[in-house]
């Protein structure tokens, strides 16, 4: 199994920065692909962006393109998701979460993000 923790969450206005990580343990050998989603009040968690674990290729969802940035570091297996020019409707639940192959199968516990107007 791979465990996944999340942290860095927090409150920030409109416009601000803010880091999240997710450090993974385990069989991180196993790991393909580490993938960011976000879950808002009353909606279905949807996909961020995801990083492969050995090349560092990055993918990302549209409405972040441009503002959020995921990047590794290895010694440490550690992910993480910058995020800039934060906008109200960035707030959500955030969640690491690795695939070995095509599906995501092992989650972090999330961590939440508010962005103030």
């Amino acid at each position: 199994q791979v465990q996944l923790v999340e942290s860095g969450g927090g409150l920030v206005q409109a416009g601000g920065s803010l880091r999240l990580s997710c450090a993974a343990s385990g069989r991180t050998f196993s790991i393909n692909r580490m993938g960011w989603f976000r879950q808002a009040p009353g909606k279905e968690r949807v996909f961020v962006g995801s990083i492969s674990w050995s090349g560092g290729s990055t993918y990302y969802a549209d409405p972040v393109k441009g503002r959020f940035t995921i990047s590794r570091a290895n010694a440490k297996n550690t992910v993480y998701l910058q995020m800039s020019s934060l906008r109200p409707e960035d707030t959500a639940v955030y969640y690491c979460a690795t695939a070995s192959s095509s599906t995501y199968n092992y989650w972090g516990q999330g961590t939440q993000v508010t962005v103030s107007s």
